[in-house]
């Protein structure tokens, strides 16, 4: 089994030292840094790069420059995605968001963790658990989502909030650790 399929499986894999993996991701950080080189104002030739990046979109999508991801592929977006300057996706395991999501500047999402054995992570070992974020969700700037999250539809993530574990549909969440602390079903 090759790194990419390690990878692809949630084991620990090779990401420092992998030439296929580099490879990818160097030919992915080209293509990010064509895209912020772009005018704001050509949205034709934004909206085309876009679609070279990133793995499977829908057609009305935005992501402000600056936008860093791994490898591009592994992300998908829905219809009415918006996201706003600074968005980082280390996307080595797959990260899906709904549609109608609504990101603020600066948020991260982080696919990729590293052994707590020093061994392991010295010798470049990592894993990746895959991200999913719902329809009609809105994350306020400096979210920062790490591996393994799932985030329901409808809810919102405060400003500032790491997300660690999942966060039920139809809630406000904040903090770090990122918390329930209030249900949005009682206001429709």
């Amino acid at each position: 089994m090759n790194e990419k399929e390690k990878c692809a499986q949630g084991l620990l894999y090779d990401a420092n030292y992998d030439a296929e993996l580099i490879n990818e991701r160097m030919a992915c950080k080209d293509l990010c840094l064509e895209y912020n080189g772009l005018k704001n104002s050509d949205t034709e030739k934004r909206n085309q790069a876009l679609k070279k990046i990133l793995g499977k979109t829908k057609e009305n999508i935005c992501i402000e420059p600056s936008f860093w991801c791994d490898y591009g592929y592994n992300i998908e977006v829905g219809e009415n995605f918006y996201a706003n300057h600074n968005l980082v996706i280390l996307d080595c395991a797959p990260v899906k968001f709904g549609d109608n999501v609504f990101i603020g500047p600066n948020c991260s999402f982080y696919t990729a963790g590293h052994p707590l054995d020093v061994k392991q992570r010295n010798a470049g070992l990592e894993y990746a658990h895959p991200i999913t974020v719902g329809n009609n969700v809105w994350l306020g700037g400096n979210v920062v989502v790490l591996p393994g999250v799932t985030i329901g539809h409808n809810s919102v993530i405060g400003a500032g909030s790491i997300v660690t574990k999942d966060i039920p549909s139809n809630v406000v969440a904040v903090g770090n650790p990122c918390k329930v602390v209030k249900s949005l079903e009682e206001e429709q």
